[in-house]
């Protein structure tokens, strides 16, 4: 058993709906392959993954802030890129994050956090059901799971490989 899975991997021709750029990556993004560069502001990434997806950044673009853990939720998010009429999302994270920049995230994730918690999210729930609720679940994420994940990942970008429960994770 692997626990890294790779998102990427089933891509084939969904690829080209992933034109982002890595210099327009929006600084939320969580860690991955997935992120949301140079996006609209129509809101339109969380409608097909609305576990997934927000909004942030000066104009409210939108970012990645879980990645896909299955083939559903990859088709999901390929969807929701597919809706963007800039084609901002990029699929390339893993030939940019390196080991350094995903703990440099992790270390500066109080930033997130303070993002997050300066905004009143309830107030936007009139244009989009549920985002209140989606950066409650971000804010849970980056408070629970989201370390292990990261480790995970660490280990995917350093080994190259998957680790199995036997193995060590790398430190944030």
């Amino acid at each position: 058993m692997t626990l890294y899975f790779d998102p990427t991997a089933g891509l084939g021709t969904d690829r080209d709906t992933f034109q982002g750029r890595w210099e327009d990556k929006l600084w939320l993004n969580v860690p991955g392959p997935f992120y949301g560069a140079d996006t609209d502001t129509c809101w339109t990434g969380r409608l097909s993954a609305p576990q997934h997806v927000l909004y942030g950044g000066d104009y409210l673009t939108e970012y990645v802030y879980r990645q896909p853990r299955t083939p559903t939720e990859v088709a999901l998010l390929v969807e929701g890129a597919d809706q963007d009429p800039f084609l901002g999302y990029g699929c390339d994270g893993d030939t940019h994050w390196t080991p350094e920049g995903v703990r440099k995230w992790w270390r500066d994730r109080g930033r997130v956090t303070e993002f997050l918690s300066g905004r009143d999210w309830d107030a936007y729930n009139s244009v989009e059901q549920g985002i209140a609720a989606s950066v409650r679940d971000f804010e849970s994420y980056l408070a629970g799971g989201l370390a292990q994940d990261l480790r995970i990942y660490l280990y995917w970008l350093e080994q190259g490989s998957s680790p199995t429960p036997e193995d060590r994770l790398p430190e944030l």
